[in-house]
């Protein structure tokens, strides 16, 4: 395999909105917020689906590596119900290769309804369910080293369980990649977050938000100078003002594209790493995986939903 993922195997839920359905429900806008199942039900008996797809913020990524013709995995835990048969099914349809084996669990299978608003801004509501749920015996090391890279998302960590599992993906990683995911998560695990972006992992993947958020920054030229110090792969999207790739002393930037017909902003990141990650891995240099990045993170925000 060219890459493993390890993430939250959720099930989107995509519904349409307006602003005034996220302030009568304590939302704020573009960020994630963790539900249980009562508040789910509760949220969703209100709301017209649009979309049902099998999704998680690094499966989501591993789907487009996949269809760029690559050699891709996936680890997430998910239930013997219908939508974990549904999950499983979706990710063999797209040439996935699903690392686990899927068992009866008390907890059912992990949905994200996704909110989408008519400025096409996205607010998550997540319900793990049994995603959240995994744990080492959930990670196979023989799996982890028959892939070039491992990719971790920020939003599977937390601590006990997830951490113990995280922590040993990425000891038996021949490389590690992350995204730090949202600024919810950020703020949440900043101490461990800011441990693995400097001394763990190869390379990172976030917003400007979350990075400048992570260490505290001013501007963004105090993210570069981090980035120089650490010495590891930070990748950073910018919205309108692109994405930059810094390694060492070197800092590549690329453009966003323009005039684009945007629906819905869910998984631009998701995409932007498949396509930068499909460069990495197949030896294109810096600027080469940024524009394959934006590209594919181009396409998918002019479509609902975050499968190409």
């Amino acid at each position: 395999m060219k890459i493993l993922g390890i993430g939250n195997a959720i099930v989107d839920v995509i519904c349409k909105i307006n602003d005034s359905f996220l302030s009568n429900n304590g939302l704020t806008k573009s960020t994630m917020k963790l539900v249980d199942e009562k508040e789910f039900k509760k949220l969703l008996n209100n709301l017209k689906i649009e979309k049902t797809i099998s999704g998680g913020s690094v499966a989501n990524s591993i789907v487009g590596l996949s269809q760029l013709g690559n050699e891709v995995g996936f680890i997430g835990k998910v239930n013997d119900d219908d939508l974990g048969k549904k999950y499983s099914e979706g990710l063999k349809k797209e040439k996935v290769q699903f690392h686990y084996n899927i068992k009866s669990e008390k907890t059912p299978t992990g949905t994200c309804l996704i909110l989408i608003t008519p400025d096409s801004e996205r607010t998550m509501c997540t319900f793990l369910g049994t995603a959240g749920k995994i744990n080492e015996n959930d990670i196979d090391e023989k799996i982890i080293k028959k892939s070039e890279v491992t990719f971790l998302e920020g939003y599977l960590w937390d601590k006990g369980d997830p951490q113990k599992a995280f922590n040993k993906a990425i000891s038996y990683s021949k490389q590690s990649a992350m995204s730090l995911s949202d600024l919810f998560c950020v703020e949440r695990h900043k101490d461990y977050f800011l441990e693995l972006v400097k001394n763990k992992l190869n390379i990172t993947f976030a917003n400007e938000q979350e990075i400048m958020a992570l260490i505290k920054a001013k501007s963004f030229q105090d993210v570069v100078t981090f980035a120089k110090k650490v010495k590891r792969l930070m990748v950073v999207t910018r919205g309108k003002n692109g994405a930059v790739a810094i390694l060492n002393d070197q800092v590549i930037e690329c453009n966003a594209k323009k005039d684009l017909n945007i629906r819905d902003l869910t998984g631009a990141g998701d995409l932007f790493a498949a396509g930068f990650l499909h460069g990495y891995i197949n030896q294109l240099s810096l600027e080469k995986s940024l524009e394959k990045g934006t590209e594919l993170s181009s396409k998918i925000i002019q479509q609902v939903g975050a499968r190409l």
